[in-house]
């Protein structure tokens, strides 16, 4: 019965912030995973575990409120550097999760979400980048929403790889066969063309969060966040992160929305 009850409120909270602005796309920085299981005297494997749970809560959440597009960041490059049993545990979750995601009847096949693994896959173990291809190819033909797996990403690495995409189709159009920097005429917007969320059909970002109180964004989505994008920190660690958490966020979003309607609204 209070499951019920919470479900029904949940509900009611949804569809109240259903009646105003809703984002395109939000993205997480799901920080907080170790210092949550240190904090709960749990494995650091098991902190991650939850931290799936967590995006799944998430995700249904942003997904009952249209939501297009949600992008989470999962794994960064920089995560090899970790200990060799740490990288080894989240590949297999990365593994089992990504597979179980997008079984028929789950939430992704639910919702109508279409799975994209964005970033370096080539880094990812075999086994891993297998999972990463059918879920994807599983999932392709869903319109209704995106969910972006960030994992193995950075930044940095998606501006480079978009920039030197942007060489090549220049050099190609101007049917040069050498480097010439004459040759070369890219423009912001053949980048952002380029990059990879772009390449996935991604909307543009319009709130990005931090979990876990650090302020930093880490290497992610630096392009995408660079213009009118709203940065919120919370402190919550990224599995006890809920709705209680995100709907001040989604208000604070939505009175910003307004105060753009009323200032740009001609004078009567």
């Amino acid at each position: 019965m209070l499951q019920y009850l919470a479900g029904q409120a949940q509900d009611l909270v949804l569809n109240v912030l259903a009646a105003g602005p809703i984002p395109r796309h939000v993205a997480f920085v799901m920080d907080g995973n170790r210092r949550y299981a240190r904090q709960n005297q749990k494995r650091v494997q098991d902190g991650h575990a939850d931290g799936f749970v967590a995006l799944r809560r998430i995700l249904e959440v942003c997904m009952k409120l249209r939501i297009q597009c949600v992008s989470a960041y999962a794994f960064s490059i920089e995560n090899f550097k970790r200990s060799p049993e740490e990288v080894e545990a989240l590949m297999e979750l990365a593994e089992k999760k990504l597979l179980e995601l997008c079984q028929h009847g789950d939430l992704l096949d639910q919702y109508g979400v279409r799975l994209n693994v964005v970033g370096r896959k080539d880094l990812l173990p075999a086994h891993v980048r297998a999972a990463a291809d059918k879920a994807e190819s599983m999932t392709r033909d869903n319109k209704r929403s995106i969910l972006n797996i960030c994992m193995p990403y950075t930044s940095r690495d998606e501006i480079t790889t978009a920039v030197e995409s942007s060489v090549r189709q220049s050099l190609v159009s101007q049917g040069a066969q050498t480097l010439n920097a004459k040759d070369i005429h890219i423009s912001e917007k053949d980048i952002e063309a380029n990059l990879l969320t772009s390449l996935g059909d991604s909307p543009p970002l319009d709130i990005l969060i931090r979990t876990s109180g650090v302020k930093r964004l880490s290497d992610f989505l630096l392009w995408q966040c660079c213009e009118d994008t709203q940065i919120q920190y919370t402190d919550t660690y990224w599995p006890d992160f809920g709705l209680r958490e995100l709907v001040p966020i989604l208000l604070d979003y939505q009175r910003r929305e307004w105060r753009k309607q009323i200032q740009c609204k001609p004078p009567q």
